[in-house]
């Protein structure tokens, strides 16, 4: 019976946290400190994603060979650029993880073991921020495009034909009625530095999003209980040897196979003309 009662102690301070870390409220505070450095860092991250993909599937793969200090040794490389909303949330987690230590519910692993395992955590929801920008690309492309777009990269073609279509018919020297009738049966001729210039501005704008996506994501995650099963399995691993953690989360892999399909669609695009 006190063990029962302990596990519904224990999950119902877990909610308790979710909810007021995650929720609306909390996560509008969490990025109130995403003005400012964050917008230079998220770009940043998104470049050195793949990176730290490699890194872990690298780590896994020395494991299984057997060559443990190796596997190790990369599964703990800190890639990302800690931004000041994963600090906050970082901070936010030590405190309960350590609140719960205090009355010996939170494991007795190291300081540093245990920043590493948090800090791992607050990257994995980074990693969900980028997913919810796909998924708004995606949004955007089929309202406005009528087509699949999984990324940037499958976007900016579209923009930037928008774009140039819409500057060709303002300066039509007949008016702008009639350069919609002559551009909608001519081709305005797309230039491919305009795709370029215009998948810069995107990316650009992409990072924006990326960097406030979780006021979108964390309420959804809480509603849904993804915040709590992650916090858990976070708290779980703590009570083990964490030593023979370090694997790849699945929002990585979700994330950059995003990037993967995205790159796919487009060369198959190409190859077919």
């Amino acid at each position: 019976m006190n063990n029962r009662n302990a596990g519904d102690n224990s999950r119902a301070e877990i909610n308790a946290f979710v909810r007021t870390t995650f929720g609306l409220r909390g996560t509008l505070r969490l990025h109130r400190s995403a003005f400012g450095a964050d917008l230079l860092r998220a770009p940043v991250n998104v470049l050195l994603a793949p990176i730290l993909l490699i890194t872990r599937l690298g780590g896994l793969s020395a494991k299984l060979l057997r060559f443990y200090r190796m596997g190790n040794w990369l599964a703990h490389r800190k890639i990302l650029l800690e931004t000041n909303v994963s600090r906050q949330v970082a901070a936010l987690v030590l405190a309960f993880v350590a609140d719960l230590k205090a009355r010996g519910d939170g494991g007795t692993v190291s300081d540093s073991v245990l920043e590493h395992e948090v800090g791992d955590y607050a990257g994995v929801r980074s990693a969900v921020a980028e997913i919810t920008t796909t998924v708004l690309v995606m949004i955007a492309g089929f309202i406005v495009f009528k087509t699949a777009t999984p990324g940037l990269i499958s976007l900016a073609g579209p923009v930037a034909e928008m774009g140039v279509h819409a500057l060709a018919v303002e300066q039509f020297p007949f008016g702008q009625g009639l350069g919609r009738i002559y551009y909608g049966v001519f081709s305005t001729g797309l230039e491919a530095w305009q795709v370029v210039v215009t998948g810069i501005g995107l990316a650009m704008l992409a990072s924006v999003v990326t960097t406030f996506a979780g006021v979108i994501a964390d309420p959804l995650q809480v509603m849904t209980g993804t915040h709590r099963r992650r916090l858990s399995r976070l708290l779980a691993r703590l009570e083990v040897d964490p030593d023979h953690s370090g694997g790849l989360a699945r929002e990585h892999i979700t994330a950059r196979l995003a990037d993967i399909t995205d790159i796919v669609l487009n060369l198959w695009r190409v190859l077919r003309g």
